[in-house]
């Protein structure tokens, strides 16, 4: 789970990522919160960590595998494990 938003520190003007964008590199790797970038008092980008976002990436991944297994099994879209076997070449 990922830490909450400090206001005071994750929006940062788009002006101080030019100047020393070092900073907010480190900033995002320590805290593992994303900064919001600014221009003209509007966001217009994130920067965060390589890891975070893969990890973000592959849960989000696997939630939409689980609901959509949860919506195969409601609208009676399922395989017994013999079926399955069997379209696998493994029975």
């Amino acid at each position: 789970m990922q830490p909450s938003t400090k206001f005071s520190e994750d929006i940062v003007p788009l002006s101080d990522m030019k100047v020393n964008p070092g900073r907010i590199v480190n900033q995002v790797d320590k805290t593992h919160r994303p900064v919001l970038l600014t221009n003209r008092g509007r966001g217009v980008a994130v920067v965060q960590s390589l890891k975070d976002y893969e990890t973000e990436t592959e849960e989000r991944a696997f939630l939409r595998g689980v609901v959509q297994g949860l919506m195969d099994l409601e609208e009676g879209r399922e395989l017994d494990l013999a079926d399955v076997k069997s379209r696998l070449g493994l029975s």
